[in-house]
């Protein structure tokens, strides 16, 4: 991956609706080596896919969630169904496994305390968990999904 490479990954970040001859005009590409590069991009994996962000208050998604999980059970068998279960669950945006004092962290979004309620009680019943803490953000001061590439366009 060269210096264009990450130049187009910048801007398809920012705005992946834009047409190729546009992102081609921000990194100094015509059309046909730009929409080349991203096909390239496309097929290694690199750009996995293309969404629109859409603001989770103006869809009634606006409380979030991290919720941090300790689990005395450390099996492959008992992960696999935790990771199926959890990972259906349409309220968790993220889901990791955590190296240190906690086993798991989720970042789920809701409508409400009550919504989160009932995703806590559809949490607890999927497996054994030893500790649940979920800690709920107030405000929202930074949310982006640009990755930092180190250049500017």
């Amino acid at each position: 991956m060269d210096a264009i490479d990450r130049k187009i990954l910048a801007v398809v970040q920012q705005d992946a609706a834009l047409s190729v001859a546009e992102i081609g005009q921000r990194v100094g590409l015509s059309s046909t080596p730009c929409w080349k590069r991203l096909q390239r991009l496309e097929a290694d994996g690199v750009i996995t896919k293309r969404v629109a962000i859409i603001d989770p208050d103006k869809v009634g998604l606006g409380i979030s969630v991290f919720v941090s999980i300790e689990t005395g059970d450390h099996s492959q068998e008992w992960l696999k169904k935790f990771a199926e279960v959890v990972g259906a669950m349409p309220e968790v945006m993220e889901f990791y496994r955590m190296a240190g004092d906690v086993d798991y962290m989720l970042r789920v979004v809701v409508a409400d305390m009550q919504a989160y309620d009932g995703f806590y009680k559809k949490l607890i019943a999927t497996v054994p968990l030893k500790n649940v803490t979920s800690r709920f953000a107030m405000e929202r001061i930074k949310s982006t999904t640009s990755l930092p590439l180190g250049v500017n366009v």
